[in-house]
Order: structure tokens, then C-alpha cells, then sequence
């Protein structure tokens, strides 16, 4: 099967969705020291999801890995032991999800899943039958015996709108009611083969079933409300077993008639019901005639709240976005054309306007489909925080804040591995043993707390602990050991001190562990937020604790930018750096005993850099900056001001990667982040103010 089978891909999103809300299930569960019947439930219903669909795709290690869950869970469901032993319980759970995790990802990469769950098995079977009060029951396929009453069914399935692949859904409710049925018969019969006839059939008519069955009409409903994607369930249970009949062309309009013969001893009161996507059941008493179970049939098709929500390929989203991005540039082309080229026609200004505003509108709509909220990924950092406070036998309180804030999936791709990184670094350097803390007056509990908010067009994202904080003189010595600093440059600011940590091979800590110790991994969490334009920085008091904040834009693919001209070269810087834009007066500018040129604004004064000599190597020396225009900049409360010829305004610019050559011609490639193509057909270089300022002699000073 290869990856662009439709089938496998559905495979691999939805089971990555049960895997992600089992984990999500079981840490709330171990954080609340209990397992209710809810969650009981969702586990048991997403490990049988997952046995089904996986043994029909044949990947039969984790179909067998899901089934011993769900016999753990099915135990736990029906035979309510008292004593459970939930950190165990979770722990065997979640290695159960790792595995899960590891075969998914082998799959999804195209290689084998060819990994080994005996030992898994082995080990829940042992939990079984040793960590829980009452002896374990697996499930098996139902056996009829003489003495059990046989119960006959007719059930009528009609699936979400826009789940699709519907025949592929009813197979597996096919391939689970093989456990739970002495027969099955269905309509329409042939679910593979003829598959597109069946999906149609299915959408127009529904999925017929007749089942024989030793459960009760209670135990069957419950066990077929658990169908995935399941929009309307119709269940009757009928005196005697009619399934050639559906074989009939005309099933669909003959079968309801069979309504008359159903056994009342058998029926609830509510023998037709209803779920729209919430999972709210909308009960409805039936008749026995045909035209009542039409009328039902026809308000539920009004009443069912069908699911509005679609999985669209991240390829496409990206290509959409390529699209609109030529597109803004091919409007900003036809925008700037002068009131000369226009010759005054009034039409032509409206056309302008309003193309620029369906243009507007698009590239926000399309913008907003990928936005993600950084709830998944947050999540993700409660597992690590969970068994890192395991392993080093710290009790962690992990809080989350913000969760629900929205940024671009591409950001959110760059960010998952510095977060890790940074939780890690907060259990493991920051929180202190138990011992310590309540030797110094605090709680033996620690806290680390995860935050998300926005800024303007960016996101800050910050990992704070209560530990001991940072030690600014061990890391300024091991900064001038390793020739980071010289003695003479120690007078730093504080955070200036403490963002030293994100230098290869600087680390304070004496003893080293599989976490953390050889200087690796900050390094990597600084030059991850680089790559999307981002910006990092720490924030420690000694005794209370680290706080480390991240600054990410929204997105990385069109941003609003101030154009620039340098000479004969054009530059775009983003608007939300700029502070203000001014024609410096002579009497403001000042000159350094080291030659460096600066401006006093307002009391402050501030560095000018040139971009002619930045970027084209001219010396400033003679220039006259009183002809051009300083802008100042802004950064980490940090300002300078770049010297510039001229203002050429404002534009929404798409950020297109610099060609490899282009790293050939010019030494200051970093304080690039990419390029862009004006209204005229020009090209623009795009600033990336975050190494323009930290390679910059930035200095802001107080007058007074």
C-alpha cells in the first residue's frame, strides 16, 4: 500500500487522534488519582476503534496491543475493582501508547510495522492478574449455547455527511459484530469490491444490518453506538431472523413494514435514537406503521447536526498559500501603478480598491485555515513532564496556560522540540529535590507552568519554574573559560548574562545525566526560534525561579513590511519592529571616542547603523546623515536606528527563501530572513531584525 492511498492516510490521522486523546485521558486521569466511568469508557471505545481498523489494514501487533487495553479496560469497566494501583495502571498504558506511537510513525514514513507488542501483552496480562482485586476476563467471540435465548436484530446506520469512505466504515463495524453476533447479514453485501456503488448506496439508503445475537437490546444498542463517525442509529429488534429479505432490489421501502412483527418484551421505550455530533441522544417512540418510521427517518435527516468539519493535507494548504501569496504580489503590481498610467480613469481606482480588498480578505481566510491552537502541543509537554518528575523522583505541579492560542502550523513544527527542551531543562536544572526546597522555606511541590499569548502579529510562549534560578557568576565564569567573555566584558546586564546559556557547550551543571549536562540542547532550542524569525530570552531571580520566553511570529508566509532604499537596493523591514521614522537634526547626532555614531532622541541616545556599509560595504564616515532617514527599531527592549536614502512605504510582502548562490555573494547572510518581490517587479531583501540587533553595537542610554 503505498502513502498516497487515501485509505491508509485516513488510517493514520485517526489513529493518531485516539492515541493523543488516550494519552490526553490518562494524565488527567494520574493527576486526579482516579479512573471514572467516562473516562473508562472513551479508553475502552478507542482501543476497540483502533483493534478494528487495524487488523483491517493487517497491522496485527497493534490490533493485538489494543485489545489487551481494551480487556484491561473492559475489566475495569465491568467488574469495578476497588483496589487499582493507578500509577501502574498508567504506566502501562502509556507504554502501550508509546508503542502505538513508534508503529504509527514507522507507517506514516513508509517503513515496516514491524515492531514486537508480545512483551506489552505480556506485561498487561501480568497487571491484570496481579495488580487488580478480581481475575481478568478476556473478551471472545460469542458462543451460543443451548440454554441462551437468541435475539434478532434490524439496525439502520447512517454515518456523518462528510466523514467518506463510508463502505470502509461499515466494514469495520462488520469485522467488531463478528465478536458479538451468532450471524450477521448486510446491505449492501459487497463493502470492497463494488466501492463506490456501496458508499452511495450507503449515503442515500444508510447501512442495513440483520443480526442474531445472545445480547440483550440494551448491550447491542450500546455496543453500536460506538461506531466511528456514527450520525443516526435506528435498532429494531424483530421475532425472527429476516435477512434474505434485504437481499431484495427494494430492502430499503418493503423492510420497515417488518416493524409490526417486533417483539414488545424485548423493546426500551426509546427503541429509536438519534446522536447528532455532539453525542446528545434526541429519543423518539416508534410505531409499527410504515409512515410513522418515515416521519422519524425524515426529522432525524432535519434534525442531525452534521459534522462541518473536513481534513484537508497540509501539501494543500501550502500550495493554497503559494497562490495567494503571487497573488498579493501580482495585486500590489497593479496597485502601484501612477496616477498617469491610470490617465484618471475612475473605474480603474475602483477596480483597484476592490481587488485589493478581495485580496485582503483571501489571504486572511486562508491564513486562519492554518492556524492550529498549540493545544496538541502543549499536551505533548505533560507527558514529558510527567515521566521526567518520575525518573527524578520530583513531584511536578505542570500548568497550562493559553493552550488554546492559534499560530501557524509551519511555527508550531519549529517550536515542538525547543518546548521540550525547555521543560527539561526547567525539571531537571531549575526544580529543586524535595529536600532542598523545603530547606529554603518552600513547598516540596514544584511548579512548572507553560503560557501562550498574543502580541500584535506574534506569539509569546513562556516556560517558568519555581526552582532555584539561574547563577549569573557560574555562568559568566564558564563563559570566560570558554573565550565566550573576557574579563572586561563581565559587566553585563542580567539577561544579557543569562541568555549566555544558549551558547554551544556552555553548561553550569556539574554532574551529567541522560537529561541534561553537556552543554547541547539550548543551543538548538535558540537556533529553532531563529529559523522562524523568532527570538528568545531568559528572565531568572535568584531563589524564586527561571522564566524563559519565546517570541514567534504568527506566520511565516506573508507579513506587513516597510520598504526601504539603500543606494540602488531595495529592503524590507517588518512593521512591527518599527518604533518611529525621522530626518535626524544635526545637533542630535554624536560621535563616540570609538568613532561609532549616534543619536540623542527624547533624552536617549541610541546606535546608528548604516545599512550602505552593512550590506554594501561603504564606509559611513562621510556620511551625511541629516540626508537620509533613521528608523528606529525595536527588539527585545532593546532600540537602535538604521540608516536609510528613503521611505518607499508600506506593503504586505510574501516571504520567499534566498536563492543558495545568494549565500556565496554576501558575508552578512544571517541578517537576511528571506527575500520578496515589489509592485514594480523589483526584488526586496527582508531584515531579520533579531541578528541585525544582537550583532550590532547597541547601546541606549540615559542622558540624564
Amino acid at each position: 500500500m503505498n502513502d498516497s492511498d487515501p485509505i491508509l492516510e485516513m488510517y493514520i490521522f485517526e489513529s493518531n487522534q485516539m492515541i493523543e486523546q488516550t494519552e490526553a485521558v490518562i494524565l488527567d486521569c494520574e493527576l486526579a488519582n482516579c479512573f471514572s466511568a467516562e473516562s473508562i469508557n472513551q479508553i475502552f471505545r478507542n482501543m476497540h476503534t483502533l483493534k478494528g481498523s487495524s487488523s483491517m489494514m493487517q497491522y496485527m501487533q497493534i490490533a493485538e496491543a489494543a485489545h489487551a487495553i481494551e480487556d484491561l479496560f473492559h475489566h475495569l469497566r465491568e467488574d469495578k475493582p476497588i483496589a487499582v494501583d493507578f500509577k501502574s495502571l498508567s504506566d502501562v498504558v502509556l507504554q502501550s501508547v508509546d508503542f502505538f506511537k513508534d508503529e504509527i510513525g514507522k507507517i506514516s514514513n513508509g517503513e515496516p510495522a514491524d515492531g514486537s507488542a508480545t512483551s506489552l501483552i505480556h506485561q498487561i496480562q501480568q497487571f491484570l492478574a496481579t495488580s487488580l482485586d478480581a481475575p481478568s476476563e478476556a473478551t471472545t467471540p460469542i458462543i451460543h449455547h443451548d440454554n441462551e435465548p437468541l435475539y434478532v436484530y434490524h439496525a439502520i446506520i447512517y454515518f456523518y455527511k462528510d466523514c467518506e469512505m463510508e463502505n470502509i466504515r461499515a466494514f469495520q463495524l462488520v469485522h467488531q459484530l463478528a465478536e458479538a453476533s451468532t450471524r450477521c447479514y448486510h446491505e449492501p453485501v459487497e463493502l470492497i469490491e463494488d466501492s463506490e456503488n456501496s458508499i452511495q448506496l450507503i449515503k442515500d439508503r444508510g447501512f442495513h444490518l440483520m443480526i442474531e445475537s445472545t445480547l440483550q437490546y440494551e448491550q447491542m444498542h450500546e455496543l453500536l453506538m460506538k461506531t466511528s463517525y456514527l450520525d443516526t442509529l435506528e435498532l429494531h429488534a424483530v421475532d425472527a431472523w429476516l435477512g434474505e429479505q434485504l437481499a431484495d432490489e427494494g430492502f430499503i421501502e418493503e423492510f420497515p413494514d417488518m416493524s409490526v412483527e417486533l417483539n414488545d418484551a424485548l423493546l426500551e421505550p426509546a427503541a429509536t435514537e438519534t446522536i447528532n455530533s455532539n453525542q446528545s441522544l434526541a429519543s423518539t417512540q416508534h410505531n409499527s406503521t410504515q409512515t410513522d418510521v418515515q416521519k422519524t427517518l425524515s426529522a432525524n435527516s432535519k434534525s442531525s447536526s452534521h459534522s462541518q468539519m473536513i481534513s484537508v493535507h497540509v501539501e494543500k494548504l501550502d500550495r493554497l498559500m503559494d497562490l495567494v501569496g503571487e497573488l498579493v504580489i501580482a495585486e500590489a503590481m497593479f496597485t502601484s501603478l501612477d496616477d498617469t498610467q491610470h490617465n484618471g480613469d475612475s473605474q480603474l481606482f475602483k477596480a483597484s480598491g476592490q481587488l485589493r480588498k478581495i485580496t485582503g480578505e483571501l489571504q486572511d481566510t486562508v491564513m486562519s485555515i492554518r492556524m492550529i491552537p498549540l493545544t496538541a502541543t502543549f499536551l505533548k509537554m505533560r507527558r514529558v513532564s510527567r515521566d521526567m518528575s518520575r525518573k527524578l523522583n520530583k513531584d511536578i505541579e505542570f500548568i497550562l496556560i493559553g493552550d488554546e492560542t492559534e499560530i501557524d502550523k509551519t511555527v508550531i513544527d519549529h517550536i515542538s522540540d525547543p518546548l521540550m527542551h525547555l521543560v527539561r531543562n526547567a525539571i531537571d536544572h531549575g526544580i529543586e529535590s524535595a529536600q532542598e526546597r523545603q530547606a529554603s522555606g518552600k513547598s516540596a511541590n514544584g511548579t512548572v507552568t507553560l503560557e501562550a499569548k498574543n502580541i500584535g502579529s506574534d506569539v509569546l510562549v513562556m516556560v517558568k519554574d519555581d526552582g532555584k534560578g539561574l547563577n549569573r557568576d557560574k555562568i559568566i565564569a564558564k563563559a570566560i573559560s570558554n573565550g565566550l567573555l573576557t574579563a572586561e566584558d563581565s559587566e553585563i546586564s542580567d539577561r544579557d548574562a543569562y541568555n549566555l546559556i544558549f551558547h554551544p557547550g556552555l553548561s553550569t551543571k556539574e554532574q551529567i545525566t541522560e537529561f541534561s549536562g553537556r552543554g547541547v540542547g539550548m543551543d538548538v532550542v535558540a537556533s529553532n526560534i531563529g529559523e522562524v524569525g523568532g527570538t528568545i530570552y531568559v528572565d531568572s531571580v535568584p531563589g524564586e525561579g527561571t522564566t524563559v520566553t519565546m517570541k514567534i511570529p504568527l506566520t511565516l508566509a506573508i507579513i506587513d513590511g516597510m520598504n526601504v532604499r539603500v543606494g540602488s537596493a531595495h529592503y524590507t523591514l517588518p512593521t512591527t519592529s518599527i518604533k518611529e521614522s525621522f530626518r535626524p537634526q544635526p545637533k542630535d547626532l554624536i560621535t563616540d571616542p570609538s568613532g561609532n555614531r549616534m543619536v540623542m532622541v527624547r533624552g536617549e541616545i541610541y546606535s546608528i547603523v548604516s545599512l550602505h556599509e552593512r550590506f554594501h560595504h561603504v564606509s559611513d564616515k562621510d556620511t551625511d546623515y541629516t540626508q537620509g532617514i533613521l528608523i528606529m527599531i525595536e527588539q527585545d527592549d532593546k532600540s537602535l536606528c538604521l540608516f536609510v536614502d528613503e521611505l518607499i512605504g508600506q506593503q504586505q510582502v510574501v516571504i520567499k527563501p534566498l536563492p543558495p548562490y545568494f549565500r556565496k555573494l554576501n558575508r552578512n547572510i544571517n541578517d537576511l530572513s528571506g527575500c520578496t518581490l515589489l509592485g514594480d517587479g523589483s526584488i526586496s531583501l527582508i531584515l531579520n531584525i533579531a541578528e541585525v540587533m544582537s550583532s550590532s553595537h547597541v547601546s541606549s542610554i540615559n542622558s540624564n
